[in-house]
């Protein structure tokens, strides 16, 4: 095969600020077709914001192991996630990460089991998932990568492979993105895709064109529905939701974690708990909560451990 491609630990290090430079351009066209799960208007900047602490910490990281990279990149996103979305790209990376240990050049069946690894994490990291959303396009890259991977005749440790896997998952990614619509009922209604959806497509957009050199012209979005210069905003005609977004760090046990999750599970929505990283009795949990007042999650959250790194943010004057 005489195409080249870039499979170590730097190209994984130009992926991250390629994805940083493409949420940050796609920003306002993502922010204004956000109404899900609510229409705050912020996924693309939340998106891009999370994506930056992940850059800024592999920055000046030298090192071959690409689990080693993605790992530090993911702690960083995930104590600076911003939103459900920027939450779920930290965890998503932070499952990259775990099959990665070690690897310094990324193969076609190694970039299978991390992208299923990706999917169960973001996937087992919400208390209640949703279709429709980002997390739709992560499950169906991975059985993208998987079948491919079974139905291929190529060498398994080949370029050619790996390429193979790349091509079927943008693929798969962006009819995943356009099923979105029918999948949930507040897009269809909206006739637009989901923006979280549309974030996760063009950061596998740019996992593909970072190993395979290519450049992604973001006019190969404008045919999405709701992703047209014209329609500025669509978020704004939608009716808001009230409350905050309660989002913290703390370190806790198991059972603590569980009794958290629990307890946010009755007071609010759109829990979101992962693991940053082990301490010595348990873990460095991140916590994303939505609920109507800001203090009683906080006592909740209080009364099972010590949390770091609060911000809790006004769902109903967020806009991006």
């Amino acid at each position: 095969m005489n195409q080249k491609i870039h499979s170590n630990s730097k190209a994984m290090a130009t992926w991250v600020g390629r994805m940083v430079k493409s949420l940050g351009n796609h920003s306002d066209r993502l922010n204004a077709i956000n109404i899900f799960p609510v229409a705050d208007g912020d996924t693309g900047s939340n998106l891009y914001l999370t994506a930056r602490s992940a850059h800024d910490a592999i920055s000046r990281l030298e090192t071959e192991n690409i689990g080693e990279l993605l790992t530090m990149a993911s702690r960083a996103a995930m104590e600076s996630a911003r939103g459900n979305s920027g939450t779920l790209l930290a965890v998503f990376l932070a499952g990259l990460a775990e099959p990665l240990c070690g690897v310094e050049r990324l193969t076609a069946p190694v970039l299978a089991t991390a992208l299923e690894r990706g999917k169960v994490r973001a996937w087992s990291a919400l208390s209640d998932p949703v279709t429709g959303t980002m997390l739709s396009v992560m499950e169906v890259v991975a059985a993208s990568a998987r079948e491919t991977r079974l139905r291929s005749d190529l060498e398994p440790e080949s370029k050619a492979a790996l390429v193979e896997v790349l091509d079927a998952i943008c693929l798969a990614a962006e009819e995943a993105v356009v099923a979105t619509e029918n999948e949930l009922g507040a897009l269809h209604q909206a006739k637009i895709v989901d923006a979280g959806a549309v974030g996760m497509l063009i950061i596998l957009d740019e996992l593909r064109g970072a190993l395979l050199g290519h450049t992604i012209d973001p006019a190969e979005y404008s045919t999405l529905h709701g992703y047209d210069i014209q329609d500025p905003h669509i978020h704004q005609g939608v009716s808001k939701e009230t409350g905050v977004e309660v989002m913290c760090t703390i370190s806790l046990d198991a059972l603590g974690a569980a009794t958290l999750r629990g307890q946010l599970d009755v007071i609010g929505d759109s829990v979101i708990m992962s693991p940053v990283n082990p301490t010595e009795d348990g873990y460095r949990w991140r916590v994303h909560v939505h609920v109507p007042e800001a203090d009683h999650a906080l006592d909740v959250i209080r009364g099972i451990g010590s949390p770091v790194n609060v911000t809790v943010t006004d769902l109903c004057t967020h806009d991006g």
